[in-house]
């Protein structure tokens, strides 16, 4: 089993790559999935209450995300607590998820902070999505976000040409579909040399 670790920063187009992957025949899993789902359980929602407070909750006992995300990106230390919190959860998860897939496949996980969290040594392999700062946000706005927002986000994150330099592959996913797949295709065909498949 090879184990890589997919990164990149926000709006740089990560899970589309992801499900090329999958596509590809790699097992692959979407941490930030896993972190909705987590947001949702009872035993989480209270660890969030005792760091960031009652005043992120809805009536009705639900988090409201955008007033986290408008916390916790103006501040450091809070979005650090708030990983400390998230992040030991989500690899429980993936370690669960690794029993389960076949010894001889490829496995793909997405890890939106590989790098800034020190992760890098959990995988086999990284690969680092990238676009400039300029289509990421164009491609946010066009999903809604507000511009200042993913600005701020953009801000928390290692820069993507630092992460490029960590990886052992990256992706450039700023061009049309068609480019993006033969690159993604391209990547796969080396790991899956680089795990004993096929010939080398």
């Amino acid at each position: 089993m090879l184990v890589v670790g997919l990164t990149g920063n926000y709006g740089m187009g990560k899970s589309r790559i992801l499900a090329l992957f999958a596509k590809l025949g790699a097992y692959t899993f979407n941490s930030d999935k896993i972190v909705a789902a987590l947001l949702t359980e009872k035993d989480v929602l209270e660890k969030i209450r005792s760091v960031i407070g009652q005043g992120v909750f809805y009536k009705n006992g639900s988090l409201n995300k955008k007033k986290v995300a408008r916390l916790i990106f103006r501040d450091e230390e809070l979005r650090r607590s708030l990983e400390d919190i998230l992040h030991p959860l989500v690899f429980e998860r993936i370690k669960d998820f690794l029993k389960a897939a076949d010894k001889d496949s490829i496995v793909i996980i997405e890890v939106p902070l590989l790098f800034e969290r020190g992760h890098r040594k959990k995988f086999d392999k990284t690969i680092t999505v990238f676009t400039d700062e300029e289509t990421a946000l164009k491609r946010l706005e066009k999903a809604g976000v507000k511009r200042t927002d993913a600005l701020l986000r953009l801000q928390s994150q290692l820069p993507v040409k630092e992460k490029m330099k960590r990886s052992d592959f990256i992706i450039d996913n700023s061009g049309p579909v068609r480019e993006t797949t033969s690159l993604a295709e391209a990547v796969y065909k080396t790991l899956l040399t680089a795990d004993g498949h096929g010939n080398h």
